[in-house]
């Protein structure tokens, strides 16, 4: 309007200066006053952005929410129960945690009035303060779902846009997997731009060995087979571009339980070709998994269902199974299992007798370090019994040589009584009388 000092002529009156210190009273304003400020600037962001006024406001309410989220929430327009997260607590240890719970979360109802254009602009800011992304992605979550109640179709879209931007610019593990999933339901229902859905499967992708079987069984709309085989191939390419073999063989191993699984119900769809099913087959490494019965299984079924597959596309399905990992009973059901192709029959048979040879090397080996053992212990229980018995002998000729001695010692006695004996008789004797003739 060009109020300013030259045309009005003194100072207290120059409505520019008033609009300029008002400005600068923002950190003063009370937070209701703050959202009226930025709900009236919304509709029409190119003015309120070239004023700065937009950017201050957003600039005293992220401050706002950092100041409350570290001492106690600020006044706010919400009810307490009206933040999107009510959760039940029956004891008193609980009750402090819904206390923090409801002090980061008590603004998510007030600010989810903003349109996706102020909600880009406030996440940005608080992302660039730090703010935490825990908290930030459970607002836009939050957002989302509250924005979908009365929203058309294009503000859905936008909605959804904004959403997984700003969740792809926060640290994956701030991120729950399930609500992810939450989030491609509508996506896949809505005509949201490439860069948006590629960024949203990268997400899940990297977060594979969290989800569930459920999460995966995603219908596929508009197309002839049952389930979207496509996506969920996404989905793995994401994980194995995003590292996932190399960070952890725990999470690897995760995932492909998921998908032999997931494998097993998609098998019995009519519609499903034989090329998508392959592909689900081979896109993990063979490292994946310690056992292949379950895709063993898998196969099987799908190859009861699809009797029309040519000895060639069979070929192909059975290309990536590792034969030496299936089990004893899954090779003997497949060597005689006439669904599956020939060579793969043999291929059983020979795994089978290897595996055989290495039981009965096993076997062999274990029996001649158990002879070889057995012989060490028969020597040696061998030499305690002949210390035993050695033991035993000395102690019966000690007890021998006493008795010996005692006999000896008793005989010598007689003989001293004898020999007393006789000098006595021999002292005692005196001549017979002559007799008379």
């Amino acid at each position: 309007m060009e109020m300013n000092i030259f045309v009005s002529g003194t100072g207290s009156c120059n409505l520019l200066q008033k609009t300029k210190d008002s400005i600068d009273e923002l950190s003063f304003w009370a937070w209701s006053d703050l959202l009226v400020a930025l709900k009236h600037y919304q509709d029409s962001p190119r003015t309120a952005t070239s004023s700065g006024v937009l950017e201050k406001c957003l600039d005293s309410l992220v401050g706002r929410l950092a100041m409350a989220s570290e001492v106690t929430p600020c006044a706010s327009t919400s009810s307490p129960d009206s933040s999107g997260l009510r959760i039940s607590f029956n004891t008193r240890s609980t009750q402090s945690s819904n206390k923090g719970l409801f002090r980061a979360t008590w603004w998510f109802e007030d600010l989810s009035a903003l349109s996706p254009n102020l909600i880009e602009m406030l996440v940005k800011s608080m992302v660039s303060r730090g703010y935490n992304h825990v908290i930030v992605s459970g607002f836009l979550f939050y957002y989302q779902k509250s924005k979908f109640y009365t929203a058309s179709s294009d503000e859905k879209r936008e909605v959804l846009e904004i959403v997984i931007d700003m969740l792809y610019t926060l640290d994956p593990s701030s991120i729950s997997c399930k609500s992810l999933f939450g989030v491609l339901r509508p996506v896949l229902r809505s005509n949201i731009s490439k860069s948006c859905r590629n960024k949203l499967e990268s997400m899940i992708g990297s977060q594979l060995d969290q989800a569930t079987i459920d999460n995966l069984l995603i219908p596929s709309y508009g197309r002839s087979y049952l389930y979207d085989v496509n996506l969920v191939l996404r989905f793995l390419k994401a994980f194995l571009r995003e590292g996932g073999s190399e960070s952890s063989p725990i999470r690897m191993k995760k995932v492909a339980s998921l998908i032999d699984l997931y494998i097993t119900e998609v098998a019995p769809d009519r519609c499903l070709k034989s090329s998508k099913f392959s592909a689900l087959v081979m896109v993990l490494p063979d490292s994946a998994r310690d056992s292949w019965d379950e895709l063993y299984h898998a196969m099987d079924i799908y190859l009861e269902v699809h009797t029309g597959l040519s000895e060639e596309e069979k070929m192909k399905i059975c290309g990536g199974l590792n034969y030496k990992k299936l089990s004893s009973e899954a090779c003997m059901h497949l060597s005689q299992n006439t669904k599956f192709p020939s060579t793969s029959a043999v291929q059983a048979l020979i795994s089978q007798q290897w595996k055989l040879k290495n039981l009965l090397e096993g076997m062999h080996n274990a029996k001649h370090y158990t002879d070889f053992t057995a012989k060490e212990d028969r020597g040696r229980e061998q030499v305690v019994v002949y210390n035993e018995k050695l033991r035993a002998q000395l102690k019966g000729m000690q007890w021998r040589v006493m008795e010996l001695e005692k006999v000896c010692k008793k005989m010598q006695n007689q003989m001293a009584k004898i020999m007393k004996a006789k000098v006595l008789t021999h002292s005692d004797a005196r001549p017979l009388p002559r007799l008379c003739s």
